[in-house]
């Protein structure tokens, strides 16, 4: 076996033997590992951290769709897990509460049923999110009984208002991050509402965390 001087991705220790062209093995944990998988992994990690989208990934470097759509999907669920383990137990300082809806269905009665619902806390300089139920899956019965104009009228007072409570301030971290959350929903199309908490999961992580913080927290934890 060949010495081959790089850290281990598992204990970082600095000597790696190499036992075949595509495997690398510890010199102190003994771990087995591709160092081609590594690199490609930390590639897409990196792309996925800089906000590029999955079409832009696979199209700009020349990669499989399916691959990087599985390993984007794979890094939503493991920072929502994250994210929770992280709020666990913290003091809470301030929270309100929040309704998105897309700019293209405001206008239409009917879409009030899709927008979603959400909480917001700030804790520790960071924010944690909430998400509630939706009444989407009440639509149908709503229509029947007519009463879409009454929640219709309520909910756009809600949004003229941009009513928040329970916050010392408007300038302050929670509407920082519902700016930013607008922002950043946008270059998402179609997003369903399964799938909906992984995406605004996504948004909060990279509210809290630097590019560098996060590039090393999703390295951690894809290991």
């Amino acid at each position: 076996m060949l010495k081959y001087f790089m850290n281990c991705p598992y204990c970082h220790y600095h000597i790696i033997y190499t036992l075949n062209t595509t495997q690398k093995k510890c010199a102190k944990c003994l771990h087995k590992f591709s160092e081609k998988k590594i690199l490609f992994e930390k590639k897409i990690i990196n792309l996925f951290c800089e906000n590029i989208t999955v079409n832009q990934c696979a199209k700009n470097h020349s990669l499989n769709y399916v691959t990087v759509k599985k390993r984007y999907d794979k890094y939503r669920k493991l920072i929502a897990s994250y994210l929770e383990e992280q709020y666990h137990n913290k003091q809470v300082i301030e929270y309100d509460e929040y309704i998105y809806l897309e700019q293209s269905k405001k206008q239409i009665k009917q879409n009030i049923f899709d927008a979603v619902n959400f909480m917001t806390f700030n804790y520790e300089d960071k924010v944690y999110n909430l998400l509630m139920p939706n009444l989407h899956k009440y639509k149908n019965q709503f229509l029947d009984d007519a009463i879409e104009e009454s929640y219709f009228k309520k909910f756009s007072t809600f949004m003229l208002m941009n009513k928040i409570s329970k916050i010392e301030k408007k300038e302050n971290i929670i509407a920082s991050f519902w700016i930013y959350f607008e922002e950043s929903i946008v270059k998402y199309k179609g997003i369903n509402n399964e799938n909906f908490f992984y995406y605004l999961k996504e948004i909060e992580f990279k509210f809290n965390y630097s590019l560098k913080e996060q590039e090393n927290i999703l390295n951690t934890l894809v290991k």
